[in-house]
C-alpha cells in the first residue's frame, strides 16, 4: 500500500514564511503546523488546509502527495 506524504516544509520553503508566521496567519498552533510540516499526523481537517492553501496560495496538491511505491517499509 502506498503512503500519503505532506510537504508543507517544502512550500513553506518556497513561500519563504516561517512557522510562526503561518502559525498566525492559519490560526493553528505551532505545535500542531511543526506535527503537519515533519509528517508525524495521520489526519488534517479540510477546514485546516483550505487556510494554509489560503494563506500560501497554493493548492492541496502542492502540500500533499501520494507515494504509491511506499510499503512503510525503510528504505
Amino acid at each position: 500500500m502506498g503512503k500519503i506524504i505532506l510537504r508543507l516544509d517544502r512550500v513553506m520553503a518556497d513561500r519563504k514564511i516561517s512557522l510562526k508566521d503561518l502559525s498566525e496567519k492559519v490560526g493553528v498552533t505551532n505545535v500542531n503546523l511543526s506535527k503537519l510540516k515533519t509528517g508525524k499526523v495521520s489526519a488534517i481537517r479540510f477546514s485546516t488546509l483550505e487556510a494554509i492553501c489560503d494563506a500560501l496560495h497554493c493548492q492541496p496538491g502542492d502540500i500533499l502527495e501520494y507515494d504509491p511505491e511506499d510499503t512503510n517499509e525503510t528504505k
